[in-house]
């Protein structure tokens, strides 16, 4: 007689840096047991609703968003969408009857995973920063396993808990560098000029966007192409800069769905220093110019990218200095393939490629037989 099959719910979202290792970690569960039955939850109006189903899985939207930092009537909502959104993350996972229940971080994991634990369903949390969200703090409590990408974390979640697999990132981005000839055509490249990507999460980040903007004409002029995803905030501007520049090699796009082509492309990658971010980078080995937000908590994103800078497996500008010097430390690594292949053998050592694997065999391991 066939075992009934297995059934998840993954839950969080947001911004990329929670739905992409969540859908990373989702391959990774149909890899290891092909019929498992995989249930996401997320935020009502976020990116999760449109990138989850065009990955393949379900999503359930719950009505649930954060407190904003300054006064605005929008917080009165608050306790109305905590009640409204738990109410209704309990009736799904009743219909539902997941084995486990995965929080990512995120508004949609509080009200989802804290629901399951209350039923008695093994909960597992997956961190990906070096200073956790307060969403997983708030539910590690009750959590059977909390994989985190840093260590020390013991600092903030019980050391028993515990276990170090790094950060889950997509299959199609660990074996991006096998397609570099697809991807320059996918983009429309020339392979003799030397390629950047630029990229400042998925919805986009204003200071390395109009650093870019103010030196389109010196990298055009350098002989770089530029791979640049703006997100939804500056593209308008973005297009219209880059009209005199596309034969340059130069094209921007909001939102790239081909990350991994992206990345195949590239010599050299521009980003924020966001925890999935570096993960990528380590895995396919890109030397990285790394901006830091400076609105994270805990300033967690110069941590982020100084343990890379410490190692020197990339370089460091600082956000209050990006106008002045991105656009000349871009142009100047560009042009020297001896530091580029330093800082690339350096990244690769700090991949843990088999992240999403290993989350996935401590998410099978949770479920009570």
């Amino acid at each position: 007689m066939p075992l009934p099959e297995k059934r998840i719910i993954i839950s969080g979202g947001g911004t990329g840096g929670h739905i992409f290792p969540a859908i990373a970690i989702a391959d990774a569960l149909k890899n290891l047991e092909p019929g498992i039955n995989i249930l996401f939850t997320g935020a009502k109006g976020r990116m999760e609703m449109e990138k989850v189903p065009a990955a393949g899985y379900p999503i359930e939207a719950l009505w649930i968003s954060g407190l904003q930092r300054k006064l605005t009537w929008k917080n009165l909502l608050f306790p109305v969408k905590v009640i409204h959104s738990s109410i209704k993350a309990r009736s799904i996972i009743k219909k539902f009857r997941p084995d486990a229940v995965v929080g990512v971080g995120g508004y949609a994991s509080g009200p989802t995973v804290k629901a399951a634990a209350a039923l008695g369903i093994p909960t597992i949390l997956q961190e990906q920063n070096s200073y956790p969200g307060i969403t997983n703090k708030m539910l590690a409590r009750k959590a059977k396993k909390i994989c985190v990408a840093y260590s020390g974390m013991e600092k903030y979640f019980p050391a028993s808990k515990l276990v170090l697999t790094g950060n889950p990132v997509r299959a199609e981005i660990v074996h991006a560098n096998a397609k570099k000839e697809e991807a320059l055509e996918f983009f429309g490249l020339d392979r003799n000029k030397p390629t950047i990507l630029a990229v400042g999460g998925s919805l986009g980040a204003f200071t390395i966007n109009q650093s870019i903007h103010q030196g389109l004409k010196e990298i055009a002029d350098s002989g770089i192409q530029l791979i640049w995803q703006t997100g939804k905030y500056y593209a308008d501007q973005a297009s219209a800069a880059v009209l005199p520049f596309e034969n340059s090699g130069i094209r921007q796009y909001t939102f790239i769905a081909r990350m991994d082509l992206a990345y195949a492309a590239a010599d050299l990658v521009i980003s924020r220093a966001g925890a999935i971010a570096i993960s990528e980078l380590c895995v396919t080995g890109k030397p990285g110019i790394l901006v830091p937000s400076p609105n994270v908590a805990e300033d967690h994103q110069t941590k982020n990218a100084m343990a890379l800078v410490s190692a020197d497996a990339a370089i460091m500008v600082k956000d209050s200095e990006c106008a002045r010097e991105l656009v000349k430390t871009t142009i100047e690594l560009a042009g020297n393939n001896e530091r580029k292949m330093q800082l690339s053998a350096n990244i690769l050592t700090m991949g843990k490629s088999k992240a999403a694997a290993e989350i996935a065999e401590i998410i099978l391991s949770c479920i009570i037989k």
